[in-house]
């Protein structure tokens, strides 16, 4: 989250001339600095990773004030949807400079880099020691440069040099890189390991060197992992106006008058659910249903969106399909409410939408109005806040107040219809 980070005060100053660092990372917010790993004594010594405004991931080190290694990698990160296996291997006591940084993303080594500075023989970095102000997911500095997304399985083996096989593995049937918990490493004596799966102690270090780490800010735990990739709402994929997303792509505010967003990914058969809070002083301001994915449409009018399109429009309380009034007046919300949407592609001719108040179903079986290859959660609002609850079990930063039924491992308010799912990946390859 954007005001989230973890801090440790290490002892002892363990030699930083060799070591490993492996994380994964889903970004939410792009075009913008935001550190990883940073650990500064002052001014004039620092050492961080961190992507930059131009969304390259840089290792950086600056020594006596002078600048050791600058280093970045010449691909982008971009991807809102994607889980990134990032693996820094560092030995800067090699005699041949370019293989002193290695960096590889995905299990493939980047060979593609920018070396400002090439790393310089024999320094030591400041990451572990006690000397220095050690962070993850932001700047020690300013306070400032916030990462804005998720992270999982933080690791730093200090002394030795780790393939990324280690950390991940490509899938025998798909190709993909996927996660692979570490076992059998030796983390130094200020390594950790950082799982994040203690929601009350999120920075419990699971290396056997007991570094815990200390939270700070809006810092939840996530059933988003990269394991299981949970949808959210897509800042690259917005209407009108590109809306200010937050808390993971999970929240928008609108304050100039209709943005809107889709989900990073869709579905095309299934059954699935989700749920929206909505506030706001504009609550007729408020567009929520679903929409196909190749769709284009940019209008200003939201109630005129077409393309199948189908979703409930607060403003009369009406549905509406490819831009077009129904007659029946289903009523409004009022603000806290919230709305469940459950899709069943496998009703009607081409799927059926169900719209919930409160856990109480107020559209039923709303007719989808043709084939579709893939459909995709769509929103736009105006002067007002959304709040979306694809499972993970929090509005914002507010957890849920009880978990409801049917759940299958997702936390949502209230009951999940049946035979219904959260729409993650794991339960795309299942029942999708």
């Amino acid at each position: 989250m954007a005001n989230s980070y973890l801090n440790r005060t290490f002892s002892g100053s363990p030699t930083m001339t060799t070591f490993t660092v492996s994380f994964w990372m889903k970004r939410s917010a792009i075009s913008s600095t935001q550190r990883l790993i940073s650990a500064r004594v002052d001014g004039n010594n620092e050492s961080t990773f961190f992507i930059s405004s131009a969304d390259k991931f840089y290792v950086s080190q600056t020594v006596g004030g002078a600048t050791k290694c600058d280093i970045h990698t010449n691909r982008v990160f971009r991807d809102p949807s994607a889980w990134y296996n990032i693996v820094v291997q560092k030995n800067t006591t090699l005699s041949t400079a370019n293989d002193r940084v290695k960096i590889w993303v995905n299990g493939v080594e980047e060979t593609d880099l920018t070396r400002s500075t090439a790393q310089v023989q024999n320094e030591e970095d400041f990451f572990l020691k006690s000397t220095a102000t050690n962070e993850i997911g932001r700047r020690p500095s300013n306070n400032d440069q916030y990462f804005n997304g998720y992270l999982s399985h933080f690791s730093v083996v200090q002394g030795s040099v780790v393939a990324p096989t280690s950390f991940g593995e490509t899938d025998s049937t798909s190709g993909i890189w996927k996660f692979k918990s570490p076992s059998g490493l030796s983390f130094g004596t200020n390594g950790f390991h950082l799982k994040f799966e203690n929601a009350g102690a999120i920075g419990t270090d699971s290396s056997g060197n007991s570094q815990t780490w200390t939270g700070g800010g809006d810092l939840k735990q996530a059933l988003d992992t990269p394991s299981n990739v949970y949808v959210t709402m897509n800042p690259l994929d917005y209407w009108y106006r590109n809306p200010v997303l937050s808390i993971g792509n999970t929240k928008i505010v609108d304050t100039t008058g209709w943005s809107g967003s889709r989900g990073t990914f869709g579905f095309s058969t299934g059954k699935w659910y989700w749920e929206i809070k909505l506030s706001g002083s504009s609550m007729d301001n408020h567009i929520h249903g679903v929409q196909l994915a190749d769709v284009n449409t940019r209008t200003q009018d939201p109630q005129q969106i077409t393309g199948t399109t189908v979703f409930y429009n607060h403003d009369g309380g009406e549905m509406r399909t490819d831009g077009t009034q129904t007659t029946a007046d289903y009523g409004t919300f009022s603000s806290g409410d919230i709305m469940g949407v459950a899709v069943d592609m496998t009703a009607g001719s081409y799927g059926q939408i169900t719209i919930y108040k409160n856990g109480s179903a107020i559209v039923s079986n709303f007719d989808l109005s043709s084939s579709s290859t893939t459909i995709m959660p769509f929103s736009a609002v105006g002067n007002c806040t959304t709040e979306y609850n694809f499972g993970n079990g929090f509005f914002g930063t507010t957890a849920i107040t009880s978990a409801g039924s049917n759940g299958n491992g997702s936390l949502f308010e209230y009951d999940v219809p049946s035979g219904h799912y959260a729409l993650n990946t794991k339960n795309l390859n299942t029942y999708g």
